[in-house]
């Protein structure tokens, strides 16, 4: 858990105020007692009616002034918590944001929102607490223990039967529940991914009437988590009721000694009677210094349950924050000439991490500006594995991509990104305007330039047709939107861009056969000085590409026109002849 305190220095000062205004409060808590038995010792017995009126205005203004400084202690600690909470929590963001896709598939999109949000909470909770009780909870253990032995050294050895009996409490209910914090985070990581998967694939689910069976796996995995959760707070709440029914057994047990020694005196005797008058005052005092104490030690078993759980918090967040990723930048990147762009993959191989065998092998082609490279084959082939190696996604197991000569590994990844415009296949927008998610691709574009990148993806019609036009508003991954709209609005927010290179991950399958030959049509006439790579189901789709690369099993079955193909390449042939007649491809 050390490792992330380097995130309280820039609220270290709220933290340093909250431990100096909560030493204050414990301070002065003190205090009070100690005045309280002197009026009722000097005061009240012996009729000094002007000593009551001074010693009580110094009471209330010494516990106005305790009151004072306990806000403002938690003040800080909860500006101290949450400023602690919100660096963490931009750390960890902006680290995730640097990994590399494999780096994140490894630990699961479900388990990073958790550690960004119930972990990070989790600690926050536990700072918070710290601050609060690190500091009171020993002054007023150790003070409460002086205070009370200078009022009754007798009394005061009651305390080292009880004090020991809570902390033993508190050790054998930490010992069993410790173990159970790690499994309610995991259980809360399933939970999400359940609920993501549900609220994603909702139209699925309505579809098929899955609805009860997905009803029943969320109501399985809550009462899972709700259950163990219920079973450590049930062992936690038995702390604060045992140190209460201490306290009263306590503070039953001092008054019943107290009352026997007491009515051994004679209140007739002078002496007897001045030592009666002082007993009462004590005793006040020397309750509420227990009361202080036990509390105290209550407090610290609550810090001493806390800790763990937030030191399991503590290592998820740092397993993230310590990957370090397998897509790392250059020490000093190339910078590439301002010439006509070429992509060469040269004897590429690439196995995920953790497979037995190579997705890809051997795959070798070259991508010139001014072309059009297709890429086809079956579900499997490989064919949107090859394209997310372009910006690297992901790094080549073996062999190189070259950019203009250069291995792209040597690039900044910023560098190399900016020369691409990238397509994925699933079109996503983010929530907010038709304009700002244009931006996305070009954040300086003009208004022109949007609707010269709308024209070019066909996309121009619709928007004029929307009340708002570019400030209509797009939902959530564009829900209230078509499956071909979104992809045209995706393919706008590259093009507008003007890359050397543009990445189609199968992003026509949503268009029909007309908006997709007319935007294919607009992007040879648009893009003429650039590279594309289209990546395809249908073969109408690339039938006039200048190159075409037939994947079969992650190996390059053929490569060459649309007519050389069907001479000299059987599964080009096959996925040809599976859509379209032998006269249309005549």
């Amino acid at each position: 858990m050390y490792k992330l305190l380097r995130f309280l220095k820039p609220v270290k000062y709220f933290a340093a105020l909250s431990v100096i205004f909560s030493m204050a409060h414990s301070g002065l808590s003190l205090l009070l007692p100690k005045i309280l038995a002197d009026i009722i010792n000097d005061g009240i017995n012996k009729g000094r009616r002007g000593y009551i009126l001074l010693m009580g205005l110094i009471m209330l203004f010494l516990a106005a002034m305790s009151a004072l400084c306990a806000v403002v202690s938690n003040y800080c600690s909860a500006r101290t918590a949450t400023g602690f909470g919100k660096g963490v929590r931009q750390a960890l963001f902006f680290h995730v944001e640097s990994l590399s896709q494999c780096d994140i598939d490894s630990i699961g999109t479900a388990s990073l929102i958790t550690r960004n949000t119930n972990d990070i909470n989790k600690i926050q909770d536990m700072l918070m607490t710290i601050l609060r009780t690190l500091i009171t909870a020993p002054i007023m253990m150790i003070g409460g223990a002086i205070m009370a032995f200078s009022i009754n050294k007798g009394l005061s050895s009651i305390m080292f039967i009880v004090i020991p009996i809570v902390v033993l409490i508190a050790v054998l209910v930490a010992k069993k529940i410790i173990p159970m914090f790690e499994t309610v985070q995991k259980k809360t990581d399933m939970l999400n991914r359940i609920l993501r998967e549900k609220l994603s694939g909702i139209r699925v689910i309505r579809a098929f009437n899955r609805s009860s069976y997905e009803d029943e796996r969320f109501r399985q995995a809550n009462k899972d988590l709700t259950s163990l959760t219920l079973r450590i707070s049930r062992f936690m709440a038995g702390i604060l009721p045992v140190a209460v029914l201490l306290i009263f057994l306590l503070a039953v047990s001092i008054m019943g000694i107290t009352s026997s020694q007491l009515n051994a005196l004679d209140i007739s005797i002078p002496e007897d009677r001045i030592q009666i008058e002082t007993a009462v005052g004590n005793l006040q005092a020397f309750l509420v210094y227990l009361f202080m104490m036990i509390s105290a030690v209550a407090m610290a078993a609550e810090m001493f349950i806390m800790l763990p759980r937030a030191a399991i918090s503590a290592n998820r967040i740092n397993e993230v924050l310590e990957i370090n990723t397998k897509i790392t930048e250059p020490d000093t990147p190339v910078i590439l000439a301002k010439v006509t762009p070429t992509l060469e993959f040269n004897d590429v191989y690439f196995c995920y991490p953790g497979a037995e065998a190579s997705v890809l092998s051997s795959i070798s082609f070259c991508v010139k500006a001014g072309q059009t490279t297709a890429i086809i084959g079956g579900t499997g082939s490989g064919k949107s594995t090859l394209v997310n190696l372009i910006p690297r996604y992901y790094d080549v197991s073996y062999g190189s991509i070259d950019l203009n000569g250069v291995d792209i590994r040597y690039m900044s990844t910023q560098a190399l990104r900016k020369r691409i415009g990238f397509i994925p296949q699933t079109a996503f927008l983010f929530s907010g305007t038709i304009a700002d998610n244009l931006l996305f691709g070009k954040p300086d574009a003009t208004r022109k330039e949007m609707w010269e990148a709308l024209e070019i993806a066909q996309a121009k019609d619709f928007v004029e047709q929307l009340p708002e036009g570019l400030d209509a508003h797009v939902s959530q991954s564009g829900k209230n939107l078509s499956g071909g709209q979104k992809q045209r609005l995706a393919i706008a927010r590259a093009v507008i861009r003007r890359a050397d290179f543009y990445v189609f991950d199968d992003s026509f399958s949503a268009l029909d056969f007309i908006t997709d030959a007319k935007l294919r049509e607009s992007l040879r006439n648009n893009l003429k000085d650039s590279a594309m790579i289209i990546v395809a189901q249908r073969v109408g789709t690339i039938i006039d590409a200048d190159n075409i690369i037939v994947l079969d099993e992650g190996r390059v079955a053929g490569m060459g026109t649309h007519k050389e193909l069907l001479a000299s390449c059987k599964v080009y042939k096959e996925i040809a002849l599976s859509q379209l007649s032998e006269e249309d491809l005549a």
